[in-house]
């Protein structure tokens, strides 16, 4: 009885498992351990018990309440507007694509800058607000235009794109049969994307939820007034840890939470394609 010994293919087929396994597990450690340290830092009970600190209460209210005022008017401002704009050509269209995408790449100081020079009380269109006593600057109605600001290109881009994607054809069917554009976008068009567009609006909801730089330079860090969770986080490194730890945490859960529900609308677009 011979014994053939493994060849060089074999070798080779063995080294790229080992080299992919490698790969893949260095890369899953990196970003999931240091989010792992935040949990093996504290402990339940201490958890529990920042819960009911009045700095994470009051800025876990805030958050949630700005963020859900800010995803609304993104929805309603923002699902006409991509579906005019994709239905429709027009001069300067390649620019209002680029200004739509630009706060991805901007940084969100720069973004929360480019507000207060705006909107601040001698800003270009704040001094003539201050005239009328309307301050923007440095309130909650500033938290809630920083979050729509950074977060608003996160819908606009889903609802692009899956109105782009959409056929045609049952809209011109529709309007054969006498509907009226309305009445054709909220029985055809919205119904036919729903869950894509879902799937956009809980990203947007993240990234408001998580926003800082922007937050920090328009609004300031007013506690009980500007100050989101984001921000609680930043004060309790030069305070009280862990608040700051529990706030980390708290972001961290929703951020999970948001992710899987991404995952399984994209799952369910599928599914139904």
């Amino acid at each position: 009885m011979t014994i053939s010994s493994p060849g060089p293919g074999s070798y080779r087929r063995t080294l790229t498992t080992i080299g992919a396994f490698v790969l893949v597990a260095s890369v899953t450690l990196y970003l999931a351990l240091p989010v792992a340290a935040l949990f093996f830092r504290t402990t339940p009970d201490l958890f529990i018990s920042s819960l009911s600190d009045p700095v994470v209460a009051s800025a876990l209210w805030l958050s949630l309440t700005t963020s859900v005022i800010s995803l609304g008017i993104v929805i309603l401002a923002g699902t006409p507007f991509a579906y005019v704009h994709c239905r429709n050509t027009y001069p300067g269209k390649i620019i209002v694509d680029t200004l739509i995408d630009l706060p991805l790449v901007l940084p969100p100081a720069v973004a929360g800058m480019a507000l207060l020079v705006l909107y601040g009380r001698v800003g270009l269109i704040g001094r003539y607000l201050n005239m009328f006593g309307i301050t923007l600057a440095f309130t909650t109605i500033a938290v809630i235009m920083a979050q729509i600001f950074v977060a608003s290109p996160f819908y606009l881009r889903q609802a692009k794109s899956l109105f782009e994607q959409l056929d045609p054809a049952y809209e011109q069917t529709a309007r054969t049969l006498g509907a009226s554009p309305v009445r054709i976008f909220a029985t055809i068009t919205l119904p036919l994307t729903a869950s894509g567009l879902v799937s956009g609006a809980v990203m947007t909801f993240g990234r408001a939820l998580g926003e800082f730089g922007a937050t920090i330079m328009f609004a300031g860090n007013l506690p009980g007034v500007t100050q989101t969770m984001p921000l609680a986080v930043y004060v309790g490194m030069e305070g009280n840890f862990n608040v700051g730890l529990t706030i980390s945490i708290l972001l961290v859960l929703i951020s999970f939470a948001i992710m899987i529900a991404v995952r399984f609308l994209a799952t369910i677009e599928v599914r139904h394609a």
